[in-house]
């Protein structure tokens, strides 16, 4: 019998607070998400933080408060900064590219700051204690993010991830964790050179960068050192909706799980009317096994229903 497809919290309940933070991910696990993702980056003084971007300025008022810090592209990098001096920011709703409007008119006010950025440890600490008094065990999704980058910065990201994962408890695969990364050579060392047994997810996006990977003797390979494949829910889908793209197949033929990103009530295709409509389809057509999904009640709500009817 086919596993209850997992429901992750898409950098906490992002729909409802502002993303990466420890409110977000104490209400994502609130609402009944089995995973909380977290994106890794690394500090000057080689902490880590949980951040989506390598830069602060679209999440932060970083630009106010250390506006002479920024590099020649604009930009107020985390990698920048000593943990204590980002202990200092309030960080906020997403602004939208290039702009001082909100990405998401309708989510949490951009004006309200409530949360500062939070180091990984200090996440793992509010899991596991929720994990304790609330009697469930709620997992871990952690990303090693741009990890070649941080290497010519002269820090090795994912072996400090690996560290502090194993300092927490999670170092199996019998563990409720699972490790992603778009770099498919780093997934490959992460596994070989530094020994992680953690189930690894490789994500993927559209273009040439994963082409390769993509094929039915690319994912054959990938099987060797992924528990799994992480594609945006568009790459499962055939040109003509709702018809499922080979990809589905091929990747479940090879032995992958399937968790595609990212399903928002706010940022619906054109195809449907509502979020219930699209996470309806991929639980029950496409039988994908897990959603990245930044209102998890709605994907644990209809992920329940479904499993009641079948």
């Amino acid at each position: 019998m086919k596993d209850q497809p997992i429901v992750i919290a898409h950098r906490g309940a992002s729909g409802y607070l502002p993303e990466h933070t420890l409110v977000g991910k104490a209400l994502a696990y609130g609402l009944g998400a089995d995973y909380l993702e977290q994106d890794v980056v690394a500090t000057r003084d080689r902490k880590l933080v949980v951040l989506h971007d390598l830069y602060l300025d679209d999440v932060s008022d970083v630009a106010q408060r250390f506006p002479e810090r920024k590099r020649d592209d604009g930009h107020h990098y985390v990698i920048d900064f000593d943990l204590a001096e980002l202990k200092t920011l309030v960080v906020h709703e997403r602004r939208g590219p290039a702009s001082e409007a909100q990405k998401y008119p309708a989510r949490f006010p951009r004006e309200t700051g409530i949360a500062g950025v939070a180091t990984l440890g200090e996440e793992l600490r509010l899991i596991q204690g929720l994990n304790r008094s609330m009697g469930r065990t709620v997992g871990i999704y952690p990303e090693i993010k741009a990890p070649a980058w941080h290497r010519r910065h002269g820090v090795d990201l994912a072996k400090l991830l690996l560290a502090e994962l194993a300092e927490f408890g999670y170092s199996r695969a019998s563990d409720p964790a699972y490790v992603q990364c778009f770099d498919a050579d780093e997934l490959v060392r992460v596994k070989r050179d530094l020994g992680c047994e953690l189930r690894l997810i490789q994500l993927v996006e559209e273009g040439a960068e994963h082409a390769a990977l993509l094929t039915p003797a690319g994912l054959r390979r990938l099987a060797t050192v992924a528990h799994g494949l992480g594609p945006s829910y568009g790459q499962l889908l055939a040109p003509r909706w709702p018809h499922l793209a080979p990809l589905v197949a091929q990747a479940h033929d090879a032995g992958l799980r399937l968790h595609p990103y990212t399903f928002r009530r706010d940022a619906l295709p054109t195809y449907v009317q509502t979020l219930e409509e699209l996470l309806e389809f991929f639980f029950d057509e496409a039988r994908v096994d897990g959603v990245f999904c930044d209102h998890p009640d709605v994907a644990v709500r209809v992920r329940d229903r479904l499993a009641k009817v079948q």
